[in-house]
């Protein structure tokens, strides 16, 4: 069984409530139908539910009357999650007019949902700027404790056993903050270390990359990365991590022998962490396209609920993944508060 396979495994045995705000854009609407037809989500649509109907029949998907239909104008709910999001944000002038309005937004909408125990997670941006489906997320559903930073990471099936987990590799950040500073980039690795226990199943082993291998050159951004790997241990300080290393000496067991021997990720490491967004996309996309290793993401990181991202280029398929990899982060989430 692949991974992939797993992950929708996961999720079939314990069905999760994703909300969908985008109900009436067709890739969605495709992808709902699969996703129900195949048991993996309880799938919520937002949208008129005469226009999603309409839609569903023309493009001749037959199991999109067994997702929960609901039309935020027009929502029995529609006072309470006013009043909710009154009391989120009246701190930041947030009117009872301007709520009402906002409530009327998708977006919000899907938000609170979560807020209010309704929903487990989102998964939106077929039709919507990465800007609209966070601006309402941070907001509402916020950060994690301990966490102040969102960040993207990608699972990267390099097609190679060699490498990583059984071939697949978790690389962050690739999506989202820019230039994290030591505390923010520490913290990205402790969101990705659970990113990689809940989409991997497996103890991740985090690498800290840089340009220098323990002290083999000198510079600032190099200190950079020697404090964050010391916040994330204090964060979290069975976390399996090292650095700084450089990429060949994070993933090659004959290079980390000579450059880091000692180290119990050098060689072996699963989860990199690059020192900046710039680093991270450009990778990925150069061994995307060059290599021909596939990537799924951003799966989008330290939220207290997962909310995901897609690209507005998004496939039906790239739709159903992210939805299902949605699916076990709640689950791992939900796992981990009940310990």
């Amino acid at each position: 069984m692949n991974l992939i396979d797993e992950i929708i495994a996961r999720a079939k045995l314990d069905k999760q409530r994703i909300v969908l705000p985008e109900g009436t854009e067709e890739r969605t609407l495709t992808a709902a139908d699969r996703l129900i037809n195949d048991g993996v989500a309880e799938v919520i649509l937002l949208g008129t539910p005469d226009e999603i109907k309409s839609l569903a029949e023309r493009l001749g998907l037959e199991n999109i009357g067994k997702a929960t239909i609901i039309d935020p104008v027009a929502s029995e709910k529609k006072q309470e999650y006013i009043d909710l999001l009154l009391e989120l944000r009246r701190s930041k002038g947030l009117t009872p007019e301007k709520a009402a309005q906002l409530v009327e937004d998708p977006l919000y909408y899907a938000c609170l949902m979560i807020k209010a125990g309704d929903a487990d997670g989102e998964v939106a941006g077929a039709l919507n700027t990465t800007g609209n489906v966070l601006r309402p997320a941070l907001q509402i559903i916020k950060t994690t404790a301990g966490i102040t930073c969102v960040s993207g990471a990608f699972l990267m099936f390099t097609n190679n056993s060699t490498f990583g987990e059984d071939g697949v590799l978790v690389f962050a950040d690739c999506a989202v903050k820019p230039d994290p500073n030591a505390s923010e980039l520490g913290q990205i690795a402790v969101s990705t270390a659970q990113t990689a226990r809940s989409l991997l199943g497996v103890e991740p082993r985090l690498a800290m990359l840089s340009f220098s291998t323990k002290g083999s050159a000198s510079h600032e951004s190099i200190d950079k990365i020697v404090e964050a790997t010391k916040i994330a241990k204090e964060m979290e300080p069975e976390l399996m991590i090292d650095g700084e290393l450089q990429a060949d000496a994070a993933i090659i067991e004959k290079v980390a022998v000579k450059k880091a021997p000692g180290s119990a990720v050098a060689g072996k490491a699963n989860v990199l962490i690059f020192p900046s967004v710039e680093v991270g996309n450009i990778c990925y996309k150069l061994v995307e396209r060059i290599a021909g290793i596939e990537a799924i993401g951003p799966i989008l990181q330290g939220m207290a609920a997962p909310v995901n991202d897609l690209s507005r280029g998004c496939s039906v398929d790239d739709i159903y993944k992210l939805v299902i990899i949605t699916a076990n982060q709640s689950i791992a989430l939900k796992n981990k508060k009940n310990k």
